[in-house]
C-alpha cells in the first residue's frame, strides 16, 4: 500500500474538512469511500479520522491507499509492450499498430491489457488495468497507464481539466487550407451505427481540434499534419479531418484508401503534463513508425521525426 502526506502547504484555506481537501486535490469520491473503509486509510498525526474531520494548519493528513487487486478476466500474454517511461505511479507506453486497448469479442488475448498483465505478472506485481488516454486499435504512439488508484483518479481529473496536452501526427489526402486552424465541430454517433461518428451541430458533443500542416507532397497529394486535441471524443481527429475535406489515409471507416498505408495514418506523437504526484513537468515523444515515414520530408527535417527528443519541424500551436 502507498501512503501520501498532505501538509500545511496543501491547504487551500483554514478549517477545511478531510473530504473537501481530498476532493480539491483530485481524489475521486469512489477512492475516498474506499479509504474510509480501511482501518488506516485516513489518519491525522497518527490517529484515524473520518472525512468530516476539520483540519487545521500544521496538522499532517496521511492517506494509505487500498491494496491493488488483479483485474479479472485479463489473461497475461507475452506481446510487445514498449515502455517509454516508468515509475511507481505511472507508465508511458508506445502502442504498436493493430493492438486494441481492451480485450473484446474476437480479441481476447491480443490487447494491450494482455501484454500489461504479462509484464506485471513477470515482475511479481498486482495488476489493475487503468489506461488514461485511449487510442484506437490501429493508432500508434503514446498513452498513459496509471499504476495505482490515486494516480488513476488524479490523471483522469487532469484529462477532464485538459491539463494533459496530446499532440498527434496524421497523413491526410490533399493539403488543408489554411495551413493551420481550429476545428470546432460537435460530434455524435451516426444513426444506426455502434462505431461510426459524424459532425452533428444539433445533437453532437463539443469537440475542438487544432491543426497545422507540417509538410505537403504535391506528387502524392498528401500532407503531414500536426494535431492537438482540446477534447477527447471518439474518432475525433478522423471525423474532424474528414469534415474539413482532408481525410486520414488508410482509414477503413472514413476513407478506405490503402494505396500508401494499410491502416489509419494516425500517431500519438507527444504527451506533456505535470506528474500527478510529484508535480514535475513531463514531456515524451514517440518516433514516427515505419509505415508513416513515407509521408515525412526528406533531409534534416525527416531526421527529427524519427529521433525522439530532437526538435520537430513546425512551431507549437
Amino acid at each position: 500500500m502507498n501512503s501520501k502526506k498532505q501538509t500545511e502547504s496543501d491547504f487551500p484555506k483554514e478549517g477545511i474538512t478531510v473530504q473537501d481537501l481530498l476532493l480539491s486535490q483530485g481524489y475521486s469520491r469512489r477512492l475516498i469511500i474506499d479509504l474510509k473503509a480501511l482501518p488506516d486509510g485516513l489518519t491525522v498525526d497518527g490517529y484515524r479520522v473520518c472525512t468530516p474531520y476539520i483540519l487545521t494548519p500544521g496538522q499532517v493528513l496521511t492517506v494509505t491507499l487500498p491494496p491493488e487487486k488483479n483485474s479479472p478476466h485479463i489473461e497475461p500474454v507475452c506481446l510487445p509492450f514498449p515502455i517509454v517511461y516508468e515509475d511507481e505511479h505511472l507508465m508511458i507506453l508506445n502502442k504498436p499498430a493493430g493492438m486494441p486497448i481492451h480485450p473484446s469479442q474476437g480479441n481476447h488475448d491480443n490487447s494491450l491489457a494482455n501484454s500489461a498483465a504479462w509484464y506485471f505478472n513477470q515482475n511479481g506485481l498486482p495488476f489493475t488495468f487503468r489506461v488514461v488516454n485511449r487510442l484506437d486499435r490501429d493508432t500508434t504512439g503514446l498513452l498513459i497507464l496509471a499504476k495505482h488508484s490515486l494516480s488513476a483518479c488524479l490523471l483522469s481529473d487532469m484529462m477532464k481539466r485538459r491539463e494533459i496536452r496530446r499532440t498527434y501526427l496524421a497523413a491526410v489526402q490533399g493539403k488543408p487550407e489554411p495551413e493551420s486552424g481550429v476545428i470546432n465541430a460537435p460530434i455524435s454517433r451516426v444513426n444506426g451505427s455502434t462505431i461510426e461518428r459524424c459532425v452533428d451541430f444539433i445533437h453532437g458533443e463539443q469537440a475542438v481540434t487544432h491543426y497545422q500542416v507540417l509538410y505537403s507532397n504535391p506528387s502524392s497529394n498528401t500532407s503531414l499534419v500536426k494535431l492537438h486535441l482540446e477534447t477527447g471524443r471518439t474518432h475525433q481527429i478522423r471525423v474532424h479531418m474528414k469534415y474539413l475535406g482532408f481525410p486520414l489515409l488508410g482509414d477503413f471507416l472514413y476513407y478506405p484508401d490503402f494505396s500508401l498505408i494499410q491502416r489509419q495514418s494516425l500517431h500519438s506523437w507527444k504527451l506533456e503534463f505535470s506528474h500527478p504526484i510529484t508535480k514535475e513537468p513531463l514531456a515524451f515523444t514517440a518516433a514516427v513508425p515505419d509505415d508513416m515515414q513515407c509521408f515525412l520530408p526528406e533531409g534534416e527535417a525527416r531526421h527529427s521525426f524519427i529521433n525522439p527528443g530532437e526538435a520537430p519541424l513546425g512551431s507549437d500551436f
